[in-house]
């Protein structure tokens, strides 16, 4: 219809123009349809033409430009028109502020918010929901509290969608007391709404939360849409709850969804940067190989997944022409995640003092994690000068920096320097700064089970470290020794052993073996980064039980089978 529009004004212009000319309602008819096809140029012309014959004053053709403009995120010339164009009504405020918002002009939105509140125009649905978005995308809850008052004295329906304007606004706000509220008073909820309270919760860090209420949204037979499994699989992810996402993707296809259509960079970063994550290198290199085949340029977040697979890999050459050379050649400016990647690619390498003279020559502001980087190097390559250096210059640069201190105590604990393990214990308690404790968890038969280092408090832990110290037993014989260079105690080499033999991805391994089918995968995740000593245990253990491990630490994943593991370049 719209391009039928525009071919028959075509026709009137160029054939019939000094007969009949276009009036204000034809002009905002086709103003509307080069909205619609997205014809900016020939909205352009449109708009000179309305100009010259004076038929922009007229209400609707100035809201059909606004409208143009917002639509096809041409901000300027959406602010220009409302500003040099005398007469906005309600309709021209709702188009230039719902524009103004979806294109993260967010000053400019309050400034027109403010503007149109200072003519004490009636507000209607549509202003409500785009002042709720705004002060969501700003955070103002405050803002967002006033205006949801003002919303409750006016005559302005309730509707589905302006309760899930609300609900996200106090969600992405963090006050998700007030969000439930609305959500529960709401007499009328479909899953627009569902989903935005499910969101309020995962953004929250209610994930527990987010996938009970997907339950009750369940029982009342609400069906889900993309975003509503978009959220929950989000949530899913942060809880490691691998069961849980093959229930969800399981229930999409069912609902319809299968299969990826287009891919966009979004898709083409997701998968070269989790393969990197996880440390599979070579799988995220071919994948950007194949994605340079393709019309998808490639941004900044697709080099820092490139440049993180270069550091799995240790291919320093590869990493410096991608960094030097192709990022250039795509126009992309390196910024501080590039450069960290660098630090970690040179720092696995062991060329430490080059990467310290990189840090100190750039005029980069490092932030903790690129020191910490350089820092768990010299930590690895044993460089303890070095390494109490750029301890130093962390702890300048962020004194509560827990990882800081752990890496400092577990340097001076393999050098034996127990004086300085004692006193950056000291330094710690001072400062109120606390480890976090080490967890690790796994899922057998829909229920989790959780286990700290040394665990008394599992029902089945006399079992548990019994099988754990048949384990230790075999791979003994395999030539295992308990490696206790980062025990933070100056204790017997046999208490030393205890410290390490019963970390808690051990104890979680042991109970697998016990309470799992001897041909099932073990999938255990863990809150810190894995040790040297728990590491190379379950490559053992994986050999002399003949099962498959895998280990989801802090970093990455760890794959464990037959005395290897899938990610060799662990360092």
């Amino acid at each position: 219809m719209d391009f039928e529009v525009l071919r028959l004004f075509k026709s009137m212009v160029l054939n019939d123009f000094d007969v009949c000319q276009p009036n204000e309602y034809i002009f905002a008819t086709v103003l509307s349809s080069c909205s619609n096809v997205g014809y900016l140029s020939s909205g352009r012309q449109c708009h000179g033409y309305v100009l010259k014959s004076g038929l922009v004053f007229h209400q609707y053709v100035k809201n059909a430009l606004v409208r143009l403009y917002s639509m096809l995120s041409d901000v300027v010339g959406a602010m220009e028109v409302l500003v040099s164009v005398p007469g906005s009504d309600m309709c021209t405020y709702n188009l230039i502020l719902s524009g103004l918002v979806e294109n993260s002009y967010l000053n400019e939105a309050s400034n027109v918010l403010r503007r149109m509140c200072a003519e004490h125009l009636v507000w209607n649905k549509a202003t409500y929901i785009c002042s709720f978005g705004l002060c969501a995308r700003l955070k103002h809850l405050s803002l967002g509290s006033q205006i949801h008052n003002r919303l409750l004295k006016s005559d302005v329906d309730f509707d589905v969608f302006v309760c899930s304007a609300v609900i996200d606004m106090y969600g992405k706000c963090k006050d998700i007391s007030s969000a439930r509220k609305v959500f529960e008073r709401s007499q009328d909820r479909n899953v627009v709404s569902w989903t935005a309270m499910l969101s309020a919760y995962s953004q929250h860090g209610l994930l527990e939360e987010s996938l009970k209420l997907f339950c009750n949204m369940q029982c009342e037979e609400i069906a889900p849409n993309e975003s509503t499994f978009s959220v929950l699989l989000n949530t899913s992810a942060r809880l490691s709850s691998l069961g849980y996402g093959y229930s969800l993707h399981a229930l999409a296809e069912k609902k319809g969804f299968k299969g990826m259509t287009n891919r966009d960079i979004i898709t083409w970063n997701t998968i070269i940067c989790g393969y990197s994550h996880h440390g599979l290198g070579n799988k995220s290199l071919a994948l950007f190989k194949e994605m340079l085949k393709t019309d998808e340029n490639p941004n900044h977040v697709t080099f820092v997944g490139v440049l993180t697979a270069c550091g799995h890999l240790g291919n320093v050459e590869l990493g410096f022409y991608f960094f030097y050379h192709l990022m250039k050649q795509k126009g992309i400016e390196p910024g501080l995640e590039h450069y960290t990647c660098i630090v970690g690619l040179l720092s696995k390498a062991g060329r430490l003092n080059e990467v310290k003279d990189l840090m100190l020559s750039r005029p980069i502001k490092w932030d903790t994690v690129a020191w910490r980087t350089l820092l768990n190097a010299c930590n690895i390559h044993r460089n303890y000068t070095l390494g109490t250096q750029i301890g130093n210059i962390n702890l300048n640069l962020d004194p509560y920096d827990v990882g800081t201190y752990t890496l400092l105590s577990n340097m001076h604990a393999k050098a034996n320097n127990w004086g300085g393990v004692t006193q950056i214990r000291e330094l710690m308690k001072k400062k109120k700064i606390k480890k976090e404790p080490g967890l690790s968890w796994l899922e057998i038969k829909n229920q989790t089970h959780v286990f700290v280092s040394d665990d008394n408090g599992h029902p089945e832990f006399v079992e548990i470290h019994e099988k754990l110290k048949e384990l230790l037993g075999k791979i003994k014989s395999l030539g295992y020794v308990p490696d206790t260079s980062n025990v933070l105690h100056d204790v017997e080499d046999e208490q030393k052993e205890d410290y390490v033999g019963y970390h808690s991805e051990k104890l979680a391994v042991a109970y697998a073996i016990l309470r799992t089918h001897k041909d099932a995968l073990i999938r255990i995740i863990k809150n810190l980064r894995i040790c040297d000593d728990c590491h190379f245990t379950m490559k053992l253990i994986s050999k002399v039980t003949n099962r498959e491990i895998n280990i989801r630490d802090v970093n990455r994943f760890h794959c464990f089978r037959d005395g290897s593991c899938s990610c060799e370049d662990y360092w």
